[in-house]
């Protein structure tokens, strides 16, 4: 039996006496960390340089850090409101400040994106890993403890916990614990806002250690909120929604896209004339896309479930059975609408969601004839940065090395995608990106590093189309990518496959792919826009609605921001607004009153970038 504790400095001096000064620290991936055991061994480290504490962790969730004094007038009270009760983990803090005491290591196989690129610490403890490798990672390291944070039940008498949010290594470990492969302690911290998922995740108070149970150390969880989808991203998810065939199995990766992708599946099926009419304007004389409602629905199996797999079975998408659950996943994490959304779903509802190791939801080992029995015609949606005209991807780090985000799960799937019959694997991006001044094309010729290599080519698809390159010979692919690229860059990428000898000298891209630009994406999309089908935020928003309409402004200023001459078009665009129609978005920025020529600038700035 798990014995409880009150005060995690108590509990920490439990670890250290049973385990050893020698500590090797599992926190699981997100969301599921036991942030106060975890800050009190830090502590305890920080105090006594005889103990030696490593952790192993990934994604290790931070508040936004404001870059500008708009973004921090924006941001710092979404960030008081969302994540004021969120503990910071200290070692992250530590590692910021530069101050991480010599005995403490911490290594991730996965980084919150973007947040640790030019860190070098961090870069250089970064291991590279697929999910579904993390777990003997961890074996090789001589893990001892692994801290959890989890919901708590009674049950006829009985206190269970469940892992929750995060059974995708746990459950792996336990196993493996369990076959006496490696013996450590589990520690649980209970936290009252995390939903009690059904399923293997499940436990006895036995399989416990000890448990942190205290008022004093409960808190928000970490709830990001979710981020407006523009039209690059709906048209993407358009396309995706089209390759989705009715009866199969959907995998979403993280971000906009996945919202997008999920919304889409929703128009196809609710307004299904209007969804058929926007992919023959996305993509007029193309075939074989799927535009059908749904009959038999599909079935979620994800690593990660969000908001849009909730809006998937609300809307009815999702809910083919298999095991008697419509969705399969390994960790979730989301908005704080959808942790209560859990919360309070009716059990029946709840028990159609099964969280799973990881090592169920990535691979096809162990049990293989039953998961794929259940996989049939299965999708694999996930987002890459770039994709060379050879069709390799680019989606975890830069070609000097510096590590964005890291694989995940995204080879997992990939691999899966090629191994299941009938399956494929869609990896999605946006043709452009923004960089400082310059506008870039996301297809490249080639680049220095790849996530997932050309011989695992199989869908892209952009704003712009969908390439179908698996089995296909290099100059088909590259004929393809270029079809989907930006045509302000096409005739460049398409002269360097050229001068590689990868295609042919007389080849032309084709008529009716050379007006590939966001005009023609906008008109394609203003019918549904009009239809209030595309909403910037489909599956609901922590922003109000000021926020809501301060967001696209915002985006457009940091768009422009490198540009002198397009700021002084704005400011100058913003002298002759009405103060009337953008009052309560000056009041929100406080730039209502302004008392200095910079908040005076500021001021006619937000103007600008809130007209049309």
């Amino acid at each position: 039996m798990s014995t409880v504790y009150a005060d995690a400095r108590e509990l920490t001096d439990a670890i250290l006496r049973d385990c050893g000064r020698e500590l090797v620290v599992g926190l699981p991936l997100g969301l599921g960390k036991a942030n106060h055991i975890a800050n009190a061994l830090c502590e305890r480290a920080a105090q006594d340089d005889a103990i030696r504490l490593t952790i192993f962790t990934a994604l290790t969730l931070e508040k936004p850090a404001p870059k500008s004094d708009l973004e921090r007038r924006f941001i710092g009270p979404v960030i008081e409101r969302l994540f004021g009760g969120y503990p910071v983990l200290l070692y992250a803090k530590w590692l910021r400040a530069g101050t991480l005491p010599k005995n403490i290591e911490v290594t991730e196989f996965f980084f919150l994106a973007g947040r640790w690129l030019r860190h070098g610490y961090a870069q250089q403890h970064y291991i590279a890993a697929n999910y579904t490798h993390a777990v003997s990672g961890m074996l090789t390291r001589g893990l001892n403890v692994v801290l959890q944070l989890v919901a708590k039940r009674v049950v006829n008498g009985e206190v269970r916990y469940s892992l929750s949010c995060n059974t995708d290594t746990t459950l792996d470990l336990l196993k493996a614990r369990a076959e006496g492969k490696i013996d450590f302690k589990l520690i649980g911290q209970v936290n009252s806002e995390l939903p009690f998922m059904p399923g293997p995740g499940d436990l006895p108070a036995s399989e416990f250690h000890a448990i942190l149970d205290s008022m004093e150390t409960d808190f928000a969880l970490f709830a990001p909120p979710s981020e407006p989808v523009g039209e690059a991203k709906y048209a993407i998810g358009l396309h995706a929604a089209s390759l989705i065939e009715d009866g199969g199995t959907l995998q979403i990766g993280i971000g906009q896209v996945g919202d997008a992708l999920a919304q889409g599946l929703i128009v196809r099926d609710r307004h299904n004339a209007d969804f058929r009419a926007a992919i023959d304007r996305l993509a007029p004389g193309v075939s074989g896309r799927v535009c059908a409602p749904f009959e038999e629905g599909l079935h979620g199996l994800s690593e990660m479930f969000f908001e849009a797999f909730l809006g998937l079975i609300e809307a009815g998408i999702v809910r083919r059975e298999v095991d008697g659950a419509a969705l399969h996943a390994a960790f979730f994490l989301g908005p704080k609408s959808f942790y209560r959304a859990l919360r309070e779903m009716p059990p029946d509802r709840l028990e159609r969601i099964r969280m799973m190791p990881v090592s169920f939801t990535n691979a096809l080992y162990g049990d293989e004839d039953r998961k794929r029995r259940g996989r049939p015609k299965a999708r694999f949606v996930n987002n890459a940065m770039m994709v060379t005209l050879l069709g390799e991807a680019v989606s975890d780090g830069l070609s000097n090395g510096q590590v964005v985000s890291g694989v995940g799960g995204q080879y997992d799937f990939v691999a899966q995608a090629f191994a299941l019959e009938g399956a494929r694997s869609i990896l999605t991006l946006e043709a452009t990106r923004h960089n400082g001044k310059r506008l870039e094309s996301n297809i490249r010729w080639s680049y220095d590093h790849t996530t997932i290599p050309h011989h695992l080519r199989d869908i892209v698809v952009t704003e712009y189309g969908v390439a179908d390159l698996r089995g296909k010979s290099d100059a088909e692919v590259i004929a393809a990518m270029l079809c989907v690229a930006d045509s302000r860059f096409q005739d460049d990428l398409m002269r360097q496959a050229k001068d590689a000898g990868k295609l042919p000298q007389a080849y032309d891209i084709p008529q009716a792919f050379r007006d590939n630009t966001p005009e023609r994406i906008a008109r394609a999309l203003a019918p549904l826009r009009d239809k209030s089908l595309l909403p910037q935020f489909p599956f609901g928003s922590d922003f109000t609605g000021v926020e809501q309409r301060l967001i696209p402004a915002l985006v457009r200023l940091k768009e422009v921001s490198a540009s002198p001459a397009a700021l002084l078009a704005l400011a100058w665009h913003g002298l002759s607004a009405d103060d009337a129609d953008d009052a309560e978005c000056l009041a929100r920025m406080k730039l209502d009153a302004p008392g200095t020529l910079r908040e005076r600038f500021y001021r006619w700035l937000l103007r600008g970038a809130l007209r049309p």
